[in-house]
């Protein structure tokens, strides 16, 4: 570790006694400044008074993805806004953005997560690292941006898009570390085979994160590239990348618990699973200043393990996430809702009411195709017709999610009805 960073070797006692401090004093900002959560806590009969550590957690309301859509887009915020440095957004289940605010204290602690996840992965002030991740509302880019900084590293802002200039500037500016999602890592590898440059880079870690991957591919990248690859998992609704990483010996994910405290719990019951069961990922943030949450439930499962890890951190352990328990895609590092699909197609018109999402990985890269059933008239005009509406039906769908998709159009009846649940995604992704 660069750092005498205690909070990650703390004892079990001493790590609950912090998050206790911790929680009473969130409860009480989020009582007296947010009335969403006042009323939500009133109606359950809770005062802050009531909360005097983590052993009350189980008292409190839960807050949902539908919580931050309902309050759109400033309603949960526990700071004035002549104190909000930053906002953020990822894209929700309506079109509405899920908006989160950063006060200036947020985002120095935001950059010492992430910049912990770096320091897990071997990184030092004397590497240089490119962020492959995108900049803008999405919180990846400057996340990962704003961390390496505050380690200390030398800073290449890549983004992503231009893979072969990536790849010249890897080899170029001798890069030693990359932060980017683990498929566009692969395809990055590809790229540099194919202009024959394997051999002529510096790299010696990744980090990666903003969508699952499996410990055969972190596998198949290291013996690739001839580095060592990092899972790093966050959630712009908690802080953005940095809430939690693993370690050299990938054994679960470190969860920086002294910021968010983690529970499991049973998605259809609510109620909090055993040390080592698989349940819902549920956090709370225990020194948010801007949008402070309560037991917010990510939907992401997996199962937490408190032992000591080999690396000597007590921190608390994630597992590799086994699914969610929602419908939500994550396609690319964008969360995609089939609904956000079906609200642009039912806007647009022309089109029946029946589609189809069909995710596939070419190449190591995912590729979303929409099939989109069209009214009969369509079929009879010409040709250029036909092409002018699936323009126009990429061109929605892209606004909508803020992915482009290949758009295939099909006759009425085409595609297959069911009598329960309608069948909108088939993801084909394998990962091995």
């Amino acid at each position: 570790m660069i750092w005498n960073e205690t909070k990650e070797c703390m004892s079990c006692d001493e790590m609950q006694n912090l998050q206790s401090v911790r929680l009473t004093k969130v409860v009480d900002r989020v009582y007296h400044n947010v009335e969403y959560y006042r009323k939500k806590m009133q109606v359950l009969g809770v005062e802050p008074g009531d909360i005097n550590g983590i052993e009350d957690l189980h008292k409190l309301p839960f807050t949902t993805k539908n919580d931050l859509r309902d309050t759109y887009p400033f309603g949960l915020f526990a700071a004035p806004q002549s104190e909000i440095v930053r906002v953020h957004a990822s894209s929700g289940t309506t079109g509405k953005a899920t908006v989160v605010g950063y006060t200036r204290r947020d985002i120095e602690i935001w950059s010492e997560c992430v910049a912990r996840a770096f320091s897990q992965a071997g990184v030092t002030k004397e590497d240089k690292i490119q962020i492959a991740y995108g900049y803008g509302l999405f919180t990846g880019g400057l996340g990962a941006h704003y961390g390496a900084e505050h380690l200390g590293a030398t800073v290449v802002p890549m983004s992503t898009g231009n893979t072969k200039k990536l790849v010249t500037m890897m080899k170029d500016f001798e890069a030693t570390a990359i932060a980017c999602t683990p498929s566009y890592l692969l395809h990055i590898a590809e790229t540099l085979e194919e202009m024959g440059d394997l051999k002529n880079i510096k790299l010696k870690a990744a980090i990666c994160g903003a969508e699952p991957w499996t410990e055969n591919m972190r596998i198949q990248m290291e013996e690739k590239l001839n580095i060592k690859a990092f899972d790093i998992y966050g959630l712009s609704e908690i802080m953005g990348p940095g809430v939690a990483c693993d370690c050299e010996y990938h054994k679960g994910l470190h969860v920086y618990e002294d910021h968010f405290l983690p529970e499991i719990i049973n998605p259809e019951t609510l109620q909090p699973m055993n040390e080592g069961e698989t349940g819902e990922l549920v956090f709370t943030t225990l020194t948010k200043e801007g949008i402070p949450l309560l037991r917010y439930r990510t939907k992401d499962l997996t199962s937490i393990d408190r032992s000591k890890c080999e690396c000597g951190r007590t921190l608390a352990r994630i597992s590799r996430f086994k699914g969610r328990s929602d419908d939500m895609l994550i396609i690319r590092g964008v969360n995609v809702f089939p609904s956000q699909i079906e609200s642009a197609l039912l806007e647009l018109g022309g089109t029946t009411p029946h589609y189809l999402m069909i995710v596939d990985r070419v190449n190591n890269l995912d590729r979303l195709e929409v099939q989109v059933e069209v009214e009969e008239r369509f079929f009879s005009d010409e040709i250029r017709v036909l092409e002018k509406l699936s323009k126009q039906i990429q061109h929605v769908i892209q606004n909508a999610i803020g992915l482009q998709a290949k758009i295939k159009l099909v006759e009425p009846k085409t595609l297959e009805r069911s009598m329960g649940k309608a069948v909108h995604v088939i993801d084909n992704r394998k990962l091995v």
